[in-house]
This record gives structure tokens, C-alpha cells and sequence, in this order.
């Protein structure tokens, strides 16, 4: 396959997944490349999956810190958006070396982040297990750090990358955060917790394990190279189509989840 690289800066939650979405969308009618994008996000934003109810959230904490909310077009739990890179990969099922089998895609994606981290001097590997891609409950407030997966990124069993997947016209789309440091108090506070006592004992991030500030281009280069290595090509420098910029536009308010209180009638 040949791939497209989109490296964007840090952008509102609700554009981002609108964006992942718009790819999505594009990928899979055979209009663009299959596309390996890395983003950020400003403000921090919490993101719920798509079928997770409010129950996760923290709306006045959100509100009274500036923290954004929004809902993944993926599933999984809830997760704060704040000091972390996230990639995002769409490509076709079933186009060497992505298999038809929705588990068997996901461990090869994360397996070229365990290869980026290698690439960075990180001792990650993946954890073992059949990897479940079901959705949790609409009820379920679980935090997607509280534990790690089966076929997620660890490092000595704490978890470093968190993902999650959606299939689409015969096209993955998968994304996740790669932790760089840790806000516990946003962490926490943002779902509704005393503090990140449940939270902080099963994650560790880049700083922890390189024992340094990590700058995101050395972070965004070692897993454009760990996917290269996985995927067997280099992915090439491009852009969002017109097309996928229209489409984003449209479908932003869709993923946007408002923090204020409605106007008293």
C-alpha cells in the first residue's frame, strides 16, 4: 500500500475525531490513501466511546478547568486527552499485512508501536491474551487506563498506549495515545474521581520510563519509523483532501459534547 502521512499540531477534540472520521469515510469509498496520522489536542479533551454514557464524565469539572469533551467515533472507555501524541491509522482489511480479522489488525498495529518504543530505548511489549475489540456497556464508566487489555502496549505490565478500533466499508480505523507525562489531577477530576490513586499504579508514560522530557518530534519520528517497519513501506508527507475538509466541517458538531448548562427557558 502506499500511505499518507498527515502530522498535524494540537487541535479541539471534537475536530479531531471529526477528522479521523472524515478519513474514515474517505479511506474506505477509495477516494484517498490509507493514512497514518499523528495529532494533539488543545484544550485537553476528554473523549467517551461511542456507545458510553455521561455517567464517566465530570461535566462541571470540565467546565470549571477548560477541559473539553467529546465522543470517539471508536469504543472503549473513558480517556483524558492532555500531555500524550496520538496516532491514528485507516487503512483497508485484508491488503497485506493487514488481516480481514479485526483482533489480528489491531496486535499488528500495536505492534509497531512497540517497535517505536524500542526505537526510543523502552522495554514495551504487548500484553497477552485474545485481543476483545466489544464495546464496552452504555453504562460502563470504567477509565480506558484503569487496566490494561489484552494486545495493548505495556511496559512491566503498566499500561502505555491505549487504543481503540472502528470498522468501516471494509476499512479500519484505529487510534490511540502514546502517554508523554501525566496530570493526575485533571486525570482524575475530569471523570469524577477523588484522585488518580485507581489510575496512576497501572499506566506509566515516556517521561517515567525515559527518565527525561521527551520532545514530540523524536516521538513522532520513532513511530513513523515503527510502522514503516510493520507495514513494509514509508508513509508519504500529504494533506487532507478538500473533500475530507468538508466533510470534517459537517460532521465536528456531531462529536461535540457541551460542558455548560442549557439556558434557563
Amino acid at each position: 500500500m502506499n500511505w499518507r502521512l498527515i502530522t498535524d499540531g494540537d487541535l479541539p477534540g471534537a475536530l479531531n475525531m471529526a477528522r479521523d472520521s472524515a478519513v474514515l469515510e474517505s479511506v474506505s469509498a477509495g477516494v484517498s490513501a490509507p493514512t497514518l496520522r499523528l495529532y494533539g489536542w488543545d484544550p485537553p479533551c476528554l473523549t467517551i466511546g461511542k456507545h458510553q454514557g455521561l455517567d464517566a464524565v465530570d461535566l462541571a469539572f470540565c467546565r470549571s478547568n477548560g477541559v473539553d469533551v467529546a465522543r470517539r467515533p471508536t469504543g472503549g472507555r473513558a480517556l483524558l486527552h492532555h500531555l500524550e501524541l496520538t496516532y491514528s491509522l485507516v487503512a483497508p482489511l485484508g491488503t497485506p499485512p493487514l488481516s480481514t480479522a479485526l483482533p489480528e489488525a489491531y496486535r499488528l498495529i500495536c505492534s509497531a508501536l512497540v517497535v517505536a518504543c524500542h526505537e526510543l530505548g523502552i522495554a514495551a511489549e504487548l500484553t497477552g491474551g485474545e485481543v476483545n475489540l466489544r464495546l464496552p456497556g452504555p453504562t460502563s464508566t470504567v477509565p480506558c487506563f484503569e487496566a490494561p487489555a489484552e494486545g495493548e502496549v505495556v511496559v512491566a505490565g503498566r499500561k502505555l498506549i491505549g487504543s481503540a478500533m472502528r470498522a468501516h466499508g471494509g476499512c479500519i480505523l484505529q487510534h490511540g495515545a502514546i502517554l508523554l507525562d501525566w496530570d493526575g489531577r485533571l486525570q482524575a477530576g475530569a471523570m469524577g474521581l477523588a484522585d488518580d490513586s485507581t489510575l496512576r499504579p497501572h499506566i506509566t508514560t515516556l517521561t517515567a520510563e525515559l527518565d527525561r522530557p521527551v520532545q514530540r518530534p523524536d516521538i513522532e519520528r520513532a513511530v513513523i519509523g515503527g510502522f514503516t517497519d510493520i507495514l513494509g513501506d514509508s508513509p508519504t508527507a500529504g494533506w487532507l483532501s478538500a473533500n475530507e475538509v468538508s466533510r470534517e466541517t459537517e460532521l465536528t458538531p456531531a462529536f461535540s459534547i457541551q460542558t455548560t448548562p442549557d439556558p434557563d427557558p
